[in-house]
């Protein structure tokens, strides 16, 4: 008779559970199925039939960490102020990454050699761009932010990347008063700009053109 399948859900998930423990607990270094495997009780031919190898073991923890984030990103609520609820972002994934530091080096530096994301990895951090495009575009509807939604939203992600960054591997200060004064300045100046952007003249305002400069006019400067 054939071998009784060792795949079940509950084992999927308990193996999934011990894969992301043991990364945030371990890091990276020694990750191994065989280890994952007795963790979760079970065998390393078990966690193969279940994930077919470590790659696509790693491809389901890099599924979880864009599940997550994209879950903590859809539990704020969306206000009457759209600057502060994109200023909302940045304090979330901020603690996403305190949390979760292992598995946001997997999402986004991608640490193993043999995991290699494919359309269906790429389209989990997408679906976690668009939440972010969708706050942008209020901002933008609004009259407060002025430019192209998706250059806006990159840009705004690589700034929280990056200071997320620097925050846990101690560049951002050594006091959690000076920690977060750095971030809200960060995040502070690249919005008021943005609303800078969006701002039109006075005279744009009142329906004027533009007066020409002296040099313009060719006159000479006093």
């Amino acid at each position: 008779m054939p071998r009784a399948k060792q795949r079940t859900r509950e084992l999927r998930d308990r193996v999934l559970s011990v894969a992301i423990d043991m990364l945030a607990s371990g890091g990276l270094a020694g990750f191994t199925t065989r280890k994952v495997a007795q963790e979760a009780s079970t065998s390393t031919p078990a966690v193969y039939e279940l994930f077919g190898d470590k790659a696509g073991l790693v491809r389901e923890v890099f599924f979880e960490g864009f599940r997550r984030l994209g879950e903590q990103f859809g539990a704020l609520e969306e206000t009457g102020d759209p600057r502060a609820d994109v200023a909302a972002l940045a304090d979330a994934f901020r603690v996403f990454v305190r949390e979760n530091q292992v598995m946001v080096e997997l999402m986004f530096s991608r640490p193993f050699a043999d995991f290699d994301p494919g359309p269906a990895e790429l389209k989990a951090g997408a679906e976690v761009r668009e939440l972010i495009v969708g706050r942008v575009r209020r901002c933008i509807g609004a009259g407060l932010f002025a430019g192209d939604e998706t250059d806006i939203a990159h840009a705004l992600f690589c700034l929280m990347q990056g200071l997320a960054a620097a925050e846990v591997t101690g560049r951002m200060g050594r006091s959690r008063a000076s920690i977060d004064r750095r971030w809200a300045v960060a995040v502070g100046a690249m919005l008021d700009g943005l609303g800078r952007a969006a701002r039109p003249t006075r005279r744009a305002r009142a329906g004027k053109p533009a007066q020409p400069s002296r040099r313009q006019l060719g006159r000479p400067r006093r």
